[in-house]
């Protein structure tokens, strides 16, 4: 029989490892969870609690019918605690999943602190246990010393790239004369505050910041490491092009000053939008913004853009290097190790780009580390759900040219008739999706591992 008081080890409190911690709690497992925080900060931290958000406050588009939503939504189904204490503490973001980070993240601090069935010891972890089940979710920034251990258990290279966090300001530094209050195509709720420039301020501030001295990138090896697409810093797009960034970050589409008369209304030439970032509207991200200038330098810059002319900074941008695994030659779809099946992974450090990815896969590994102490086999998520797609694709890529992935419909496999139109299509990937995570859910047999709450 079963020793099903054998404790589970998860070793890192991020996202990945708040939510598989409190999966194997539910299952009725005791569990340790391992956070070397605030004994020992990482390069990209500024606190001890779990699930510290770093670069961001949002998990990213609410709606169902756009990659992220739908896996918000699979996750709701699945009873996960990250997204309902997202959901709990939310703020004012538009179309977009964002929560007051400072509280998300200490309320799920207290709610595992005081759970039963789970330990949390605040211990910097240099070696993987042998013994017993472990899920290994210690994110991008693994420390060195584990990451060395973590090297010579499989025997391989890691692939690394840098990742930047954007600057914060506070509400009452940003001229409200001039940045105005609205939501792209005035779809939603106007949650962000949009900063506009005409041409001449645009190319002033483009050939700034084009000039602009960067920070070292201290502690870190540069060689042999690139950056992630979906993360690129201000100052690199901007050198790619005058106008780059026009097209991405501070595009103008669909931006307009409600408070002018709808026949006066000019499209701005460009827009830097700040999201706000806590509940109260004292702090605002600035969306897009992830950089690697010296902080005077960023002072320096991002006081040209209109609006932010006296803004504070409570947090300056950074940037840091995000490490992961070869997952498609290490791991399962279950997000077990190939060569030993007591051994999960999850995260960020398994080539899961984003705070909604790196929460799928904590569910997923921490489910099926309390189904293998419970005697049950292990479990996939259906690939035809947007976390099954995503989980079987960094279990089963191109190991050569393996890269991070968020999620993203064109991973989930086609439709059985094609659908032209893109938004139809996305609609029906949806409804697919949940319908099939639905019959799975209905068709478990062993209903000693609770999968809803």
């Amino acid at each position: 029989m079963t020793n099903n008081k054998q404790k589970i080890h998860v070793i890192g409190g991020g996202l990945a490892g708040t939510e598989a911690t409190w999966q194997i709690a539910q299952a009725g497992i005791p569990v340790v969870l391992h956070e070397m925080r605030p004994v020992r900060l990482s390069p990209a931290h500024h606190t001890g609690e779990l699930a510290e958000l770093v670069c961001s406050n949002s998990f990213g588009a609410k709606n169902s019918d756009r990659a992220a939503g739908l896996l918000h939504e699979e996750l709701r189904r699945l009873g996960s605690i990250i997204i309902a204490t997202a959901d709990k503490h939310s703020v004012p973001a538009g179309g977009a999943l964002a929560v007051d980070r400072a509280v998300f993240s200490q309320n799920l601090t207290e709610t595992l602190a005081n759970h039963p069935l789970i330990e949390l010891r605040r211990e910097e972890i240099t070696e993987i246990p042998t013994d017993g089940v472990v899920v290994l979710t210690t994110g991008p920034l693994t420390s060195p010393e584990l990451a060395e251990n973590l090297r010579r258990l499989t025997g391989m290279e890691y692939f690394s790239f840098f990742d930047a966090a954007s600057p914060i300001i506070t509400g009452e530094s940003i001229n409200r004369d001039l940045a105005f209050l609205a939501s792209r195509y005035d779809k939603g709720e106007a949650a962000y505050l949009n900063c506009p420039m005409n041409k001449e301020q645009y190319l002033r501030f483009w050939r700034e910041l084009c000039a602009a001295e960067q920070a070292p990138v201290k502690d870190f090896e540069r060689e042999n490491a690139k950056f992630f697409e979906g993360c690129l810093p201000i100052e690199e797009l901007a050198q790619r092009g005058e106008d780059t960034m026009r097209y991405g970050p501070l595009k103008p589409v669909g931006l307009f000053d409600p408070r002018q008369p709808e026949n006066e209304r000019d499209r701005p030439y460009a827009v830097v939008q700040l999201r706000q970032e806590d509940q109260a509207g004292q702090l605002w991200n600035m969306v897009g913004f992830q950089t690697n200038l010296r902080w005077g330098e960023q002072k320096r810059v991002f006081r040209l853009i209109p609006g932010l002319e006296s803004a504070e900074f409570v947090r300056m941008g950074v940037m840091h290097r995000n490490t992961f695994i070869n997952s498609p030659q290490l791991l399962h779809p279950t997000l077990q190790f190939k060569n030993r099946s007591t051994l999960l992974a999850a995260g960020q450090l398994i080539g899961t780009e984003g705070y909604t990815a790196a929460t799928a896969g904590g569910w997923l590994a921490g489910t099926n580390a309390a189904r293998i102490v419970l005697g049950l086999s292990t479990i996939a998520v259906p690939p035809t759900t947007m976390m099954g797609a995503l989980l079987e694709f960094i279990s089963s890529a191109e190991p050569k040219h393996f890269q991070p992935m968020p999620p993203n419909f064109g991973i989930i496999p086609e439709l059985p008739v094609r659908i032209g139109k893109k938004r139809e299509r996305y609609r029906k990937y949806s409804e697919r999706s949940l319908s099939d995570l639905d019959n799975w859910q209905a068709q478990l047999n062993d209903l000693s591992l609770v999968l809803t709450n």
